[in-house]
């Protein structure tokens, strides 16, 4: 997938981005054209190998459509997590490296479920808040509303998600 200058994507693990620049730096030797990516986030840097865009996870933003299909998945129902943290972890940080919103919806239902029941380790913690934040900020950016109303459509899905899990599912 190409990408023009002023689009905004969406950086794995990151969140939105607006391409600022494509342009070609020297590396051994060779002409390389990277996309120079501001990040929504904090603001920053970062430079993409045009061709390696695709194995990056360098997406665009969800349609508008997927929208209301992203808040109902956030309130379904989902697969009793590993119960041991480690492989709990490992499979999360694949999914949240991955991008896919979909992906990342289920991580966050997951968290903000073992939350509620005991606290997280700090590494979860901060999944938790990135998946939430990845969540709330496209969805705001895609419907053109502010991240302050977006914000308790998604936790009023997670009340349901939450509300709807039994331990026993598989």
């Amino acid at each position: 997938m190409t990408f023009k200058i002023g689009q905004k994507v969406v950086y794995p693990n990151q969140g939105i981005a607006i391409v600022e620049q494509i342009e070609s730096r020297q590396i051994n030797g060779e002409d390389q054209p990277f996309y120079l990516l501001r990040l929504q986030a904090n603001n920053s840097l970062v430079m993409v190998p045009t061709r390696n865009a695709d194995e990056v996870g360098l997406r665009t933003l969800i349609a508008k459509r997927r929208c209301e299909e992203l808040l109902t998945a956030l309130a379904e129902d989902f697969l009793s997590p590993p119960t041991d943290w480690k492989d709990r972890f490992k499979e999360f940080s694949e999914a949240m490296r991955h991008g896919d919103l979909f992906a990342i919806a289920e991580v966050l239902k997951t968290l903000t479920f073992l939350n509620r029941q005991k606290p997280l380790s700090f590494r979860e913690k901060q999944m938790l808040e990135r998946a939430q934040y990845l969540i709330v900020s496209e969805l705001a950016m895609v419907c053109r509303k502010a991240e302050s109303s977006v914000s308790p459509l998604v936790e009023a899905a997670l009340q349901e998600a939450c509300q709807k899990h039994s331990p026993t599912s598989h």
